[in-house]
């Protein structure tokens, strides 16, 4: 291919360095993490400075304080546990989509369970009071209001979520099949919230806990609504976005091309990814992740697109003009993380196209960046060509490892005998541990390279990996 044959984003004039940058995105999710632990402090300290313990005299009370005490605290962690996983722009650039997700799965379990000491508390102490076994009360409480009701539902709808959130029954669920199990979440929450304005004590008929709780759903509601449903319509219709052109770029990748009104207007960086939505009548609803394969331009955004034996592969045959909708981006494996004057970029299979938008786009001089791409076979390796040409274009050391790999602990092809991977990378790169590194490819081998770069004695600070968590 000829330098020619791709078009090339010029990149900024300059570009801020230093371990500086990384302090202040620290302290800006210190601030975040402090105002999340001030929620839960807040309605601790409320139920305690309301008597929520002075009136315990018997089981039956005790239980009842316990019972309000798991609602209160399951419920402001079920709120954070949304917004995590809201997709808000003011988050995923503090911590990127991946850590987010992390940190909401993380979160399942334990709201899970306080969620169910809540109701088998609540559940005991009227079967107690009411000389009812537990099985009759539970028939009562359903009876009683329509509000209790739905605090079944809700908690039927969270065991769902949780249950699906597990890596065993994760790995057997596509995304779209998880994404719709998913929106039950936000049935959970909706069906949560008459009951605890109607019948939970330390909200109901308490000013100042009233408006704590209304505002807190708010913020959250408004983010998630706003940013998970209603911006990406605006910007589908405001920008019009179509298939403007697919190029195969090897056997079994396809670089599709999304053009619209204005394009300029986007915010993407190189290296974030969208989610993108075929709108056609059977494909509309299921969002597939996508990595930026090329720097963002005036006219169109690319992707490039691996046949994973699912929609991939329709996706590759997509007619010129069909509709698409674009949600994000997201991610922060960007320049933006960058505090070294020198680069490695690393990548393997289709975790090519970011790192290929990140060689385009980088501010450098000759030398300053190198990059390695671990291939199976050169000749079907996708984006290698266009690596090859920015390379010649902007100076940078492309580094292509071509065959299978070592052993099944290594992430490098075999050659070199028995030396050890880390020792092999200095070699390949010789200036990778005064670098930054970004990393892109499949989990596990990504693992492997982070675990070569700790032998290195490289800081945590200089490697960035991101990944499509769910």
């Amino acid at each position: 291919m000829n330098t020619q044959d791709i078009r090339l984003a010029k990149p900024a004039a300059k570009i801020r360095l230093g371990i500086g940058k990384y302090n202040r995105v620290k302290r800006a999710q210190d601030v975040v993490e402090m105002v999340g632990f001030a929620t839960v402090i807040f309605v601790i300290a409320s139920f305690l400075i309301d008597g929520g313990l002075a009136n315990i005299t018997d089981i039956p009370s005790a239980l009842g304080a316990f019972s309000r005490l798991t609602a209160l605290v399951a419920t402001d962690l079920l709120l954070i546990q949304m917004i995590l996983v809201a997709r808000v722009p003011w988050l995923d650039r503090l911590y990127g989509h991946d850590r987010t997700t992390i940190a909401h799965k993380k979160l399942g379990k334990p709201v899970l369970y306080i969620i169910i000491a809540h109701f088998l508390a609540s559940l005991i102490q009227y079967a107690m009071q009411d000389g009812k076994n537990i099985f009759a009360e539970i028939f009562v409480m359903a009876n009683l209001t329509t509000d209790l009701l739905l605090s079944f539902v809700a908690l039927a709808a969270m065991i769902i979520v949780v249950i699906t959130s597990i890596k065993i029954a994760r790995a057997k669920l596509s995304y779209e099949a998880w994404y719709l199990v998913h929106l039950l979440s936000y049935v959970a929450v909706l069906a949560a919230v008459p009951h605890e304005f109607s019948v939970g004590q330390d909200v109901a008929g308490k000013p100042l806990q009233s408006a704590f709780w209304i505002a807190l759903y708010v913020f959250v509601g408004g983010n998630l609504v706003w940013f998970r449903f209603l911006q990406p319509i605006v910007k589908m219709l405001q920008h019009r976005f179509t298939v403007t052109k697919i190029h195969a770029s090897s056997s079994d990748t396809a670089s599709i091309y999304i053009g619209g009104k204005n394009m300029h207007d986007l915010t993407a960086k190189a290296g974030q990814f969208y989610l993108l939505r075929i709108m056609t009548a059977k494909q509309w609803w299921r969002p597939h992740p996508f990595s930026l394969s090329a720097a963002p331009n005036e006219d169109y955004v690319r992707f490039t697109v691996g046949d994973r034996g699912d929609d991939t592969a329709l996706m590759q045959n997509l007619k010129v003009g069909t509709k698409v909708m674009l949600e994000g981006p997201y991610g922060v494996f960007t320049e933006d993380r960058r505090t070294k004057e020198k680069v490695t970029l690393i990548c393997a299979g289709i975790g090519v196209p970011p790192i290929r938008a990140l060689a385009e786009s980088m501010v450098a001089k000759p030398g300053d960046i190198t990059i390695i791409y671990r291939t199976r076979d050169n000749d079907d390796a996708a984006l290698l060509h266009e690596l090859d040409a920015i390379s010649r274009v902007r100076g940078h050391e492309l580094r292509v490892l071509e065959g299978p790999r070592a052993n099944p602990k290594s992430w490098l092809p075999s050659g070199h005998g028995n030396i050890p991977d880390f020792q092999r990378l200095r070699l390949i790169a010789p200036n990778v541990t005064e670098s930054d590194v970004f990393i892109c490819g499949p989990v596990a081998w990504t693992r492997t390279v982070e675990k070569s770069l700790h032998q290195l004695g490289m800081s945590p600070k200089q490697i960035h990996a991101e990944e499509f968590a769910w």
